[in-house]
């Protein structure tokens, strides 16, 4: 059994070290960023109290003329967790505050061929959207 709660500075080692294990990319600056006022970071922790995993997002409103949506950034579980409702569980606490919130969307971009994360999204209900990414190489 795994306990939801907010995010502290105290958790950033272990939340970057599941991060860079599992993306290869190490970006500790991303994550003190996710403690901002207007974020909601959450993580999943054991009777250990070990990180379990976590799930960062924030509600943004109007860009391109959309009503407020709860936006999901991120979400990591530690491989050896996954399959036990520890993602789901994170992703209800994120929902209920959002909901608190006045919220009645919710949002996240993925990867169409990042099928893992794909079908997690799916299985909490979240559908294609109403808008369309589009992208531009810069290089």
């Amino acid at each position: 059994m795994v306990a939801i709660r907010p995010a502290q500075a105290s958790d950033l080692p272990a939340i970057s070290a599941l991060d860079r294990r599992l993306t290869g990319a190490d970006k500790p600056q991303y994550w003190q960023d996710m403690l901002g006022p207007d974020r909601h970071f959450l993580v999943a922790e054991t009777e250990k109290g070990v990180l379990a995993g976590f799930i960062a997002g924030e509600i943004r409103a109007w860009e391109f003329g959309q009503p407020a949506a709860g936006w999901v950034f991120a979400i990591q579980i530690e491989p050896k967790l996954r399959l036990h409702g520890v993602g789901t569980r994170l992703f209800d606490g994120l929902v209920t505050r959002f909901k608190a919130k006045g919220v009645t969307r919710v949002r996240t971009l993925v990867d169409r061929k990042d099928h893992l994360i794909l079908s997690f999204f799916r299985a909490q209900g979240m559908v294609a959207g109403p808008s369309l990414q589009l992208d531009m190489d810069l290089s």
